[in-house]
């Protein structure tokens, strides 16, 4: 998997704001928020102005999960 943009949907519930919201409020596509709806990887661009806007860490946002080792 590799990251996960749960932190930043909980962050979104903590302050009543919908997706959408936050998409217009950052200027972002919908094509980058249905990329972070997949888990998928977005620009540090995006998390800059992800963290700026909330004035939280990188890790309020999006986390790493280890995937389990290969034989």
């Amino acid at each position: 998997m590799g990251f996960s943009f749960k932190p930043l949907w909980r962050l979104l519930v903590d302050r009543d704001m919908s997706k959408t919201e936050y998409r217009e409020a950052l200027g972002l596509s919908s094509a980058t928020l249905a990329k972070m709806g997949k888990g998928e990887y977005v620009s540090m661009e995006v998390l800059d102005k992800t963290c700026k806007y909330f004035g939280v860490p990188l890790h309020d946002v999006v986390e790493h999960i280890a995937e389990p080792p290969q034989e």
